[in-house]
């Protein structure tokens, strides 16, 4: 298709961010944040209820079920507890109950769960870092499947934590959460999609990698064999208008560094953009990339007929 981008683009304006789309993005964020954080607060009143069968704070080594709590709220995080001795994880719990619970008197229960959840919103702030790239994919992937679907296609999924594929069932509604890769048939041919992968040709992580292959073809060997890539992207899900243009010039170098990597094997896989928060002077540069034709599609993953028209394009190339 000439200008795949014209289907759903009329100028640079169109990829525009609206301000009705950045408050959305932002309530959505808020929203993700108090689901991922539920855990927490109830883990934090399960903690206060075992507690509070300790009469004094050093009572509480005396109640096994709660000791990774406790060092948990001596600030000792899930990763560093890996690198600890019991000896050491005994006297880091041991310092919180001196320096903090011992002076907090009758309300040390109260003074420990407030610990407690300290450094379970420091794990989850970690976690929230990278939100927006994990609802830009939920989103975008939500929006290939449906495609996939309406043209009945029999897709199968990459699971992120067992690395199995999956035949992909109506029921599914959260598969999106856990996936890290599609395959689909597109006019008799294999595609594979997989999210978050360091190709071998650019030696740089790429958001959106389609391969001309099925799952179990793609080898170690198959990703350095350039022919072998349909098409490339960058996505970018932060919806935070402050740190737009400094991920537009992420994106835009990864693109140029993958089709200067390509172009040295005279290839040239389809390249695009698809971003949530794009301000005017970045619509404008991508506009012109383009018309350069330096990248064959581009949307704002704000705009759901947008996505829809992106996911179309992607799914029949």
């Amino acid at each position: 298709m000439a200008n795949p981008y014209l289907q759903h683009l009329k100028s640079s304006k169109s990829l525009i961010t609206s301000y009705e789309a950045v408050r959305a993005g932002f309530v959505a964020l808020a929203l993700e944040k108090n689901r991922r954080a539920t855990p927490f607060i109830a883990q934090a009143r399960a903690l206060k209820y075992a507690a509070n069968k300790a009469n004094t704070p050093n009572g509480l080594l005396k109640i096994p079920e709660i000791q990774p709590a406790l060092l948990t709220a001596a600030g000792v995080s899930d990763k560093a507890k890996n690198h600890l001795r019991d000896a050491d994880k005994r006297v880091a719990i041991k310092e919180l109950i001196k320096n903090f619970l011992e002076p907090a008197g009758v309300d040390f229960v109260e003074e420990l769960v407030f610990r407690f959840l300290l450094t379970r919103g420091d794990t989850l702030g970690g976690s929230m870092r990278n939100i927006g790239g994990f609802l830009a994919q939920k989103k975008l992937t939500r929006s290939i499947i449906a495609y996939l679907r309406l043209t009945g296609r029999k897709c199968l999924w990459l699971h992120s934590q067992n690395d199995a594929w999956n035949e992909l069932n109506e029921e599914d509604a959260d598969t999106e959460i856990h996936l890290r890769g599609l395959y689909w048939n597109a006019n008799h041919n294999h595609r594979t999609l997989l999210y978050n992968l360091t190709i071998p040709i650019t030696k740089n992580n790429v958001d959106l990698s389609l391969f001309n292959c099925s799952p179990n073809e793609l080898t170690r060997e198959i990703l350095r064999t350039p022919s072998i890539y349909v098409a490339l992207g960058e996505l970018k899900g932060g919806i935070d208008p402050a740190g737009a243009d400094e991920h537009w010039k992420t994106a835009r170098t990864a693109i140029l560094r993958i089709q200067e990597a390509f172009a040295k094997y005279g290839l040239k896989p389809s390249l695009f953009f698809i971003g949530a928060a794009i301000e005017a002077k970045m619509a404008t540069e991508i506009w012109q990339m383009l018309k350069q034709k330096k990248i064959e599609n581009a949307a704002n993953l704000t705009v759901e007929d947008q996505i829809a028209s992106i996911a179309s394009w992607f799914c029949n190339l």
